[in-house]
């Protein structure tokens, strides 16, 4: 087997190599960056808790943040079983306990109380927040842009505003994390038909991936649908000739009336 190592098909293999590569390296990243957080949170619950502890006994906890791997599978299964007990009624009602502690303590009270109402909207199935994305014109009239509908106004700022608006996220690529926060009128927003995944992946990779395409399955099962389909129809109007040119049988009684008639 032999390589041609021309420029051009150097140029040629050196782009694909990195087409394979690419998109391994930022899962991996990714992966790492979500386990790092997990690790971290890990690790912060353990200095809080070695903090009440004596120092001979904080020293030898301090050591479990240290191995590897055990932070993320103890979130996950803190996680898991939080989930899991506040499903019942018992832990809903603990929950209600929490909520209520928690809203009486002067400076947490402010804190908590926001990060909830931003996860509960963000997260919660019956939200509005991220389930609609839209197109629209940022920065300036003319120039058009993916976003996604946080909410209506309401409130005081609902009440200033001439007509009806909506709330808008406009992320920026292709990091989608940071953008901006715009209060647009309804009638100059156009709602787009793709998901919100769809809208992500259009965003995240600058326009490149088309939110439209389907993978080669999804063609070739649409491809072999529709083969199917034609295959049916053919068959039925086949079917409907052969009735139509069916013979007609004569019947018994012909013959037996004319023997009588001689």
């Amino acid at each position: 087997m032999k390589f041609d190592l021309s420029s051009a098909k150097i140029r040629k293999y050196l782009v694909t190599g990195v087409l394979v590569w690419v998109p391994v390296i930022i899962t991996i990243a990714v992966i790492a960056w979500g386990m790092g957080i997990l690790q971290g949170i890990f690790a912060s619950v353990i200095d809080a808790i070695a903090a009440f502890l004596p120092t001979a006994l904080a020293d030898e906890f301090s050591k479990v943040k240290d191995i590897p791997g055990l932070g993320v599978i103890l979130v996950v299964l803190l996680l898991f079983f939080t989930g899991m007990m506040a499903a019942n009624f018992l832990g809903q009602w603990f929950l209600r306990v929490m909520d209520s502690a928690l809203s009486r303590i002067p400076i947490i009270k402010s804190v908590y109380g926001s990060v909830k109402q931003v996860s509960d909207t963000l997260f919660s199935s019956s939200g509005q927040a991220f389930r609609k994305a839209l197109l629209v014109q940022y920065p300036r009239a003319g120039v058009w842009t993916v976003a996604f509908q946080t909410g209506t106004p309401s409130g005081e700022v609902g009440r200033h505003l001439p007509e009806e608006c909506v709330s808008v996220y406009v992320p920026t690529t292709p990091n989608p994390t940071s953008g901006f926060f715009l209060i647009m009128k309804r009638s100059e927003v156009i709602e787009l038909s793709m998901s919100v995944d769809e809208a992500l992946k259009y965003i995240i990779s600058m326009g490149v991936v088309d939110p439209n395409e389907k993978s080669p399955g999804k063609k070739a099962n649409a491809k072999n649908a529709e083969m199917i389909q034609e295959q049916l129809k053919d068959l039925a109007q086949l079917s409907e000739t052969n009735d139509n040119r069916a013979p007609t049988v004569p019947s018994a009684a012909a013959p037996e009336q004319s023997k009588t008639d001689h």
